[in-house]
């Protein structure tokens, strides 16, 4: 039952994924066609980067496409592991590992997107 609750949440993180980085690409890759965010300029120009960093909703986007990121890669990497008959301390060992470290990687991206947004919206001021 667990783990086709976590089976459940790694395929729900994937669609995530699909929506939100397409998202991602549309507005880096594709906006000189679309045109939804930079009105004129380059995406990667300065003025385009800082008037992103300053909306809330790329922060918050991008704090859950991290983290929906990680859960799928790093569970889609345990049950890789696990399905090549690693013994039971191995696989406890992974699950501490995994956890830990993908929590320090959240931890890391949560804290720039919110000094990004921060420093962005004090420049304003």
């Amino acid at each position: 039952m667990k783990e086709t609750r976590n089976w459940t949440w790694h395929i729900v993180a994937g669609a995530f994924i699909f929506v939100f980085l397409g998202l991602h690409m549309i507005v880096m890759h594709l906006d000189d066609v679309v045109g939804l965010f930079t009105s004129g300029v380059g995406a990667t120009d300065w003025e385009s980067v800082l008037g992103r960093s300053r909306m809330s909703f790329f922060a918050v986007t991008y704090v859950l496409l991290l983290g929906a990121a990680l859960y799928h890669g790093l569970f889609g990497l345990r049950s890789i592991l696990f399905e090549s008959n690693v013994g039971r301390a191995w696989q406890k060992a992974i699950n501490v590992l995994f956890w830990l470290g993908g929590l320090c990687l959240f931890a890391v991206g949560v804290f720039q997107a919110v000094t990004t947004f921060l420093h962005a919206n004090a420049a304003v001021g």
